[in-house]
């Protein structure tokens, strides 16, 4: 088997099939996988050949388009999954694993002042729920849950929920389990 672009592998997460460039283009009347389409092609190039610069003008448009404030700076692994369009909002220095997915309304930033003053790092295999909120220099471990309107602005370990606001952590062997499917 030859080796599976990137947008491929964001694209299986959707579908559980493997598409040809045919059909993902086809699947991109969809606004999330459609953003998604263009953030990659962004991350592709570097920002100042022809290439970048034209994908960075699209990718600028479809922003204010779709709602997704996601720069092509911001390191994303493999297997991301928007799950719907619209404002989500993510820090440029930013770092997620793979296999992640994401709701919209999503708030993942840097804080400015305090202890924790930077952006988060979040690992494999996250699900972030509707409205949450991740802020500051935190490390987010692997297999986390964290739920819908969730405000975290702490280090939560791998195998975790996260619930509420103020957040509470409970540790789950299994915390995202049948949430992420297809995974890479």
């Amino acid at each position: 088997m030859s080796e599976k672009s990137i947008i491929q592998k964001d694209f299986y997460r959707e579908s559980g099939k493997w598409l040809s460039t045919v059909e993902i283009w086809k699947k991109c009347i969809h606004p999330n996988l459609h953003f998604v389409f263009i953030l990659r092609k962004c991350q592709q190039y570097s920002k100042k050949s022809l290439k970048g610069i034209f994908w960075r003008l699209v990718l600028r448009k479809h922003q204010i388009k779709y709602g997704f404030q996601i720069y092509p700076e911001t390191e994303i692994g493999e297997g991301f999954y928007l799950g719907h369009w619209g404002a989500v909002v993510m820090n440029p220095k930013v770092r997620i694993g793979r296999n992640c997915n994401i709701a919209q309304g999503v708030t993942i930033g840097q804080q400015n002042r305090g202890k924790n003053q930077g952006a988060p790092e979040i690992g494999n295999e996250v699900w972030i729920g509707a409205n949450a909120v991740i802020v500051g220099n935190i490390k987010i471990g692997d297999n986390v849950l964290i739920a819908p309107n969730a405000y975290v602005n702490f280090d939560v370990p791998s195998h975790s929920i996260v619930l509420g606001n103020p957040a509470t952590v409970s540790p789950c062997e299994n915390a995202t389990e049948g949430y992420i499917n297809r995974k890479i």
